[in-house]
């Protein structure tokens, strides 16, 4: 072994806590950078090899009724490659001893010709055509979410009202399709209280009269083709059936979330480890800084026996390298585990048919050219001074510390005790040391934030849309636009009930100039009281005159203000286009939503009094009652409780954001430990002859302690403040990023989070006090005056 290899050896030993604490922060870096990027690779690739095989569509339809003959009509329409007509219908499900309501999509096949788009694959059980003729209930394939999420098993039994019909389903097998990889009601992961269900088409359309007729239809696109020309002939030509609404897959609920959870984990995946690294970079430089200044007659030596500049230059570079390499290692192994379960959280969301877990080579490589680039520029300047130091400089000792009154002394402020004014000229001394401790530290509070920043948003849009938005107990929709006067009545006499408050949705074309955007005419009472219109602030908004209240969002999509007029092509019922004025706009957190006054929209509809959805408030503990009740409406398609979606919600997302919550927060601890421990070591190795001096002159352990640790108490203190407001920024930087149609996240930060963050940092700056002071304590007064240059 050669001699520098030998000395590399003992610096690393006689260092080995420092260097430990740098590669756990470069680990930490590397394991929020490897599983956040391994995860959305394995979610990437799990979408597209699925989509592929099973001939995902790329345009959408839903209709009223079309004769089956138009599909060939449909196919040679120029941009078409391929078109699959189907039927379906919503229903509730009914199953033994549950009276949650449960809202089932039916969706028919054609057992002797399978869908050649948005394939259907069996996950388990047998196909529905092995299972036609079995008895008089019907046979049907249920997606694999719900079917686990309500522990279902094959060849139970459930119960369904099919136009009217009460019919019995028997599972026969589980099924995954590309078109509900994520399934759930208006984006919201439910898959306790919706089910998606396969059956024979020839069943589905019996029971609602669409026997040789289509309610459906999937598009594949012709190789370079305009999703949107093809859309706009497809409207076109099923005017005349009521299916004036085409759309993408930008606009299918399950694409649409999928996407956006890559993106979102695309940006934390790429942020956050930057943060870290930058740290480490930090770190690293400190202490190759200080092993240069305390080993320069050893570098003299070296030169004067003929150690070239870039022979010890290269020495100090492998003291770096194998550093970061153990971090590295460590955080590659860290991020492969993080993005396995990653992996399979994603898995109680996303059903795919194969979905593991995978780190693609060129992340690995990625993660090693980041970490190595950290290091160089975060070290270079120290190793420069290795090559730039003269032999006949380096034996001579370091120039003293320029000393001068604190900025409080230069304030007029005098009275102020040793032992603090000795603290502050130390920190004054070196602006730019302390000034990146405390960016460090400081990174650590943020990064504790924006971890539990999520937990606070998603409290926020709950209470927002469950309790100031939606504030009755169950909503119920129909099949079609109903009397709204007579259903009204009806419900009204239902069991518990004391309000009902009735909306109308219209899916719409909104136009104005050259833009456009397809969204969801919400038809409201002018003041709403059940099912309120409530922005970011909590604020709630009534609706006035005869104008449209918009989304920011859709605002802004749009190019239109307050005083503007917008074309509203209706995509149900009748084919006429609304003239509307905006009156207002509100910045909501969801959706690309349009409200107008319900008896406004009727009157412009010239329909009549219609609704499409009630809203019911209900007397504690009538609740069960109720439900059990609208069973038995025949133009009820579905219903829900808001108390039960709230609780099958957060019996998956509760859990999922404290388990990120936590990750994160350790990774803070980390940097906070890294911080504040190599701080204290290297002002210790700097200061280890004053303190000793202190020592003979009588001063205690603990008043030498104190002078040492008040340095890094007011460095944490410093950093804390700046650190609470970082992380406010970082969310709301972040928060812009992620912003989506479907989801604004509000940038609420409670004081719990700042306080939790602040008690992180505290704590790990506690643990690093402490091994410190063990080393104060044990300080040897004798080896250490000898050592005075």
């Amino acid at each position: 072994m050669k001699a520098l290899d030998r000395k590399l050896m003992r610096d690393l030993r006689s260092m080995w806590s420092q260097a430990l604490t740098i590669a756990l922060v470069v680990a930490s870096g590397i394991g929020g950078f490897v599983a956040s990027l391994s995860g959305v690779d394995s979610l990437s690739l799990a979408r597209d090899e699925f989509y592929v095989a099973g001939r995902f569509a790329d345009v959408f339809a839903s209709l009223k009724r079309a004769p089956s003959s138009t599909a060939e009509t449909l196919r040679q329409l120029p941009g078409v490659a391929d078109v699959e007509v189907g039927v379906d219908a919503m229903v509730r499900i009914e199953m033994p001893n549950v009276s949650d309501p449960i809202v089932g999509q039916l969706i028919g096949i054609d057992v002797r010709r399978p869908p050649q788009i948005n394939i259907v694959s069996i996950s388990a059980g047998r196909a529905l055509q092995e299972a036609i003729a079995s008895d008089s209930a019907v046979p049907v394939l249920v997606n694999e979410g719900f079917f686990q999420a309500r522990g279902l098993r094959l060849g139970d039994s459930l119960g369904v009202v099919m136009n009217g019909k009460r019919r019995t389903f028997r599972i026969v097998g589980t099924a995954l399709s590309p078109e509900f990889i994520f399934a759930g009601l208006w984006g919201m992961p439910d898959q306790r209280g919706y089910g998606v269900f396969w059956l024979d088409q020839e069943v589905l359309s019996a029971a609602y009269d669409m026997k040789g007729a289509f309610n459906r239809l999937s598009v594949k696109l012709a190789p370079g083709s305009s999703q949107e020309a093809v859309a706009e002939r497809l409207s076109a030509a099923l005017a005349a059936y009521g299916g004036r609404d085409v759309h993408g897959r930008d606009q299918q609920t399950s694409h649409a979330m999928l996407d956006n959870e890559i993106k979102e984990q695309q940006v934390l995946g790429s942020v956050l480890p930057v943060i870290f690294l930058a740290v480490a970079a930090f770190l690293l430089n400190v202490v190759v800084s200080r092993v240069v200044q305390t080993q320069r007659e050893q570098i003299a030596a070296l030169k004067a026996l003929g150690y070239t500049s870039r022979a010890i230059a290269v020495h100090y570079l492998k003291f770096v390298l194998v550093i970061v390499f153990g971090g590295l290692m460590l955080g590659i192994g860290l991020g492969s585990w993080l993005g396995a379960m990653l992996t399979r959280l994603y898995a109680e969301f996303f059903h795919f048919p194969a979905f593991e877990h995978r780190v693609a080579p060129w992340l690995v490589l990625s993660s090693a050219a980041v970490t190595v680039g950290a290091a160089a520029a975060g070290t270079l300047g120290a190793i420069r001074a290795v090559v730039r130091l003269a032999p006949a400089d380096a034996m001579r000792p370091p120039a003293p510390g320029r000393y001068r009154p604190t900025v409080l002394e230069r304030l007029g402020v005098r009275r102020i005790g040793p032992a603090l004014r000795m603290i502050l000229r130390n920190v004054e001394r070196r602006p730019v040391r302390t000034g990146l401790s405390v960016a460090g530290i400081a990174a650590a509070v943020a990064v504790t934030i924006t971890g539990n920043f999520v937990r606070d948003a998603i409290d926020a849009i709950v209470d927002t849309q469950f309790n100031l938005g939606l504030r009755g107990d169950v909503t119920l929709w129909t099949y079609e636009a109903v009397d709204d006067v007579r259903a009204r009545m009806e419900l009204a006499r239902l069991p518990g009930v004391t309000m009902v408050e009735s909306v109308r949705f219209v899916p719409v074309t909104l136009r104005h100039g050259h833009r456009k955007e397809r969204s969801l005419l919400r038809g409201y009472p002018a003041d709403p009281q059940l099912y309120r219109i409530v922005d970011v602030e909590g604020r709630t908004m009534s609706l006035a005159d005869d104008g449209l209240v918009l989304t920011d969002r859709l605002a802004t999509k749009l190019g239109v203000r307050p005083g503007d007029r917008v074309e509203a092509q209706l995509l149900a019922g009748e084919a006429r286009t609304l003239s509307l004025p905006v009156t207002a706009t509100v910045r909501e957190m969801m959706g690309l939503n349009a409200y107008l006054d319900r008896r406004v929209l009727n009157r412009l509809m010239a329909e009549g009094d219609l609704s499409t959805g009630f809203v019911l408030s209900v007397e504690r503990g009538r609740e069960a009652a109720l439900l059990e009740a609208t069973k038995a409406l025949p133009r009820s398609s579905g219903a829900f409780s808001k108390a039960t979606m709230l609780r099958n919600m957060e019996e998956i997302s509760a859990r999922n954001v404290r388990i990120m919550s936590s990750i994160l927060t350790a990774f803070a601890a980390v940097i906070s430990i890294g911080v504040v421990y190599n701080n204290a070591r290297i002002v210790l190795a700097e200061r280890g002859w004053e303190l000793a001096s202190l020592r003979v002159l009588g001063f205690s352990r603990g008043e030498v302690s104190a002078l040492l640790l008040g340095e890094l108490a007011l460095v944490i203190a410093v950093a804390l403040p700046i650190g609470m407001w970082l992380g406010y920024a970082l969310v709301v930087a972040m928060n812009g990023v992620l912003a989506s149609d479907q989801f604004l996240f509000p940038v609420v930060i409670l004081p719990r989070t700042y306080a939790a963050a602040a008690l992180c940092v505290i704590a790990a700056g506690l643990a690093s006090a402490l091994l410190v002071r063990r080393r104060i304590d044990k300080l040897d007064l004798v080896a250490v005056l000898k050592t005075r240059d």
